[in-house]
């Protein structure tokens, strides 16, 4: 999985990772923002790496928890989908708009070896101070650099270097940051 090579999806280990995640999960998106401790407690048992003040509210919906990390002062609005069957880093200082989502599973294009459930993942990277407008897909292998501004709707196919504002679908670099719009 987290090489990219291929595997079967419904592999027995898996699965019981991803009924782990999901219970987690649940009880996560039951907290209350009334116990913010309750809250943190829950999130830290479900993901793997967690930096202080860091603030993730529910829904939020992962495949296995511990492929994340989260690095400090980051704010993950309502709605994220982190599917981290391969390991999806965030940094420091970062912002999610509303239903964002790092999805790094991929699938093979021919149907044979699709029907037969094989997937293979690649790694989603975030770097520090990037903000995610609302309803921004980052797709597998995707590295988006320190600074970067994502509009509301991108998808993100390819990697984005720093210090630029993308915007679209695919997203395209629009103007570096600095430059006057």
């Amino acid at each position: 999985m987290l090489s990219g090579a291929l595997y079967i999806a419904d592999d027995p280990e898996l699965a019981a990772e991803a009924l782990n995640a999901a219970v987690l999960s649940e009880r996560f998106n039951a907290t209350s923002a009334a116990d913010p401790e309750g809250r943190r407690a829950a999130l830290a048992e479900l993901i793997g790496d967690l930096g202080e003040d860091v603030e993730i509210r529910p829904p939020l919906r992962v495949d296995c928890g511990y492929q994340i990390s989260v690095g400090p002062r980051t704010f993950v609005n309502f709605g994220a989908i982190l599917l981290d069957v391969a390991r999806i880093t965030i940094g420091a200082d970062v912002q999610f708009g509303p239903n964002v989502q790092l999805l790094t599973p991929t699938h093979p294009v021919d149907p044979e070896p699709r029907r037969a459930k094989w997937e293979a993942a690649e790694p989603i990277t975030i770097g520090d101070n990037v903000w995610l407008g609302g309803g921004v897909i980052v797709c597998p292998g995707v590295t988006i650099g320190e600074n970067t501004v994502v509009g509301a709707g991108a998808v993100v196919t390819k990697d984005l270097p720093p210090n630029v504002v993308a915007v679209g679908n695919p997203a395209r670099v629009i103007r570096s940051i600095g430059e006057e719009a």
